[in-house]
């Protein structure tokens, strides 16, 4: 690949990202005069001792909008042209999400550290680009997503606002201008606070019941004081509440599961009941495979997903009917650790996107695995202030 050297900052970077990356220079400096205005009023309310650190009106006028290579076509759109190729040759099912911008994590800004935070920021391009009820409440109305900062302030006002009291114990309610990483929690109470309905699905082990999964910073294991019961309203959670039980031996995808996983081997589904769960989430009433091939566009919003020390956002999910009669099935996945511009290049050529994009039931190898969906709709009320209790369900693998 060519490499060319930016003349602002003398970094050697892929020519195709040239002109990007140097133009990231200009609109930094903006950011960087933002950033230090909020900074200092943080620190002026703090030493005031003021609870509501900035006010929202500030925070609204203050953010920008995260810098990001835009692909002209949209990723998505790219990859359904893709799909729609490999499916000549197969007798194949894929479900995507609509719109999704890819945020890479930045070797000068948040590499190592900021996979959570770009997770959420591809969340929020899709809702704010197909759901008009969440584009007229995430931040402030911009109907942009914001910097990797300003998300942090908006985190620290949910907490500031009763979202999530462990997780704000925690990081001891401050996160703006740091290098913390961030778990599946965070991005529930990130959106909650804003009235949108993000739900926490927890997968492990039997013995991990018990355990709060959903741990700041990325890590599993730390014990709950109490877990609470699940309380039934978007249809998402109707869903997983019915089958809550039903974890073990059994699938929940009836219309897939006439044949046999290609993993089946008469024990514990494993990695198989977190692969039905998000083939029921797309699929919704669920699709029944007929001999033809197709690629739906779900409305549904993309999953973030989470193990212990990364996270990526899923988008979709592919089941192959093999001629055995089995399954295979591969999650689609945008993953921050990787170039949008690779990611554009491998999509509009039609070669190397599968490595990309494309994981497999094999590659499950964690112990243990957390959702976050969001279903649709704003809470008000009584509902809004229960969703302030971040509550899991479980599913065994």
């Amino acid at each position: 690949m060519e490499s060319s050297v930016c003349p602002f900052c003398h970094l050697s970077v892929p020519s195709s990202e040239l002109q990007w990356h140097a133009n990231s220079h200009f609109e930094d400096e903006d950011k960087e005069a933002n950033d230090m205005e909020l900074g200092n009023q943080i620190q002026i309310a703090s030493s005031s001792g003021s609870t509501d650190v900035v006010s929202i009106s500030s925070l609204i006028g203050l953010q920008t909008r995260s810098n990001f290579y835009h692909v002209k076509d949209g990723l998505i759109s790219l990859l359904r042209n893709c799909l729609e190729l490999e499916a000549r040759h197969n007798s194949s099912v894929t479900i995507l999400s609509g719109y999704v911008d890819h945020f890479q994590s930045l070797p000068s800004v948040d590499v190592g550290w900021g996979c959570g935070w770009r997770n959420i920021q591809m969340l929020s391009s899709h809702l704010i680009a197909h759901r008009k009820e969440a584009r007229k409440v995430l931040f402030g109305e911009s109907g942009f997503v914001p910097d990797i900062a300003f998300l942090q302030r908006w985190l620290e006002i949910a907490w500031e606002s009763g979202f999530d009291p462990p997780g704000a114990q925690h990081f001891n309610c401050k996160i703006y201008g740091t290098n913390h990483r961030i778990g599946t929690t965070e991005c529930a109470s990130l959106f909650r606070s804003f009235g949108l309905r993000a739900r926490v699905v927890d997968f492990g082990p039997k013995e991990s019941e018990l355990l709060y999964l959903s741990v700041p910073g990325s890590t599993f294991g730390q014990p709950v004081k109490q877990r609470n019961a699940v309380r039934v309203s978007g249809p998402m959670d109707k869903y997983v509440h019915r089958q809550q039980g039903l974890i073990k031996g059994r699938h929940f995808c009836h219309s897939l599961h006439n044949g046999k996983s290609d993993n089946a081997k008469g024990k514990s589904e494993g990695p198989q009941v977190l692969i039905d769960w998000v083939w029921n989430y797309f699929s919704d009433k669920g699709l029944t495979i007929s001999g033809s091939s197709q690629v739906v566009v779900s409305d549904r919003a993309p999953l973030y997903f989470q193990h212990n020390g990364h996270s990526r956002t899923i988008i979709g999910i592919q089941v192959k009917h093999q001629k055995n009669g089995a399954n295979q099935f591969n999650l689609l996945i945008l993953d921050p650790s990787d170039g949008t511009v690779a990611l554009e290049r491998s999509l509009k050529t039609n070669v190397g996107w599968q490595k990309l994009i494309k994981r497999g039931v094999h590659t499950l190898k964690k112990p243990q695995y957390q959702l976050c969906y969001i279903d649709p709709g704003i809470a008000s009320g009584e509902e809004l202030n229960e969703l302030k209790t971040i509550n899991s369900i479980f599913f065994e693998l």
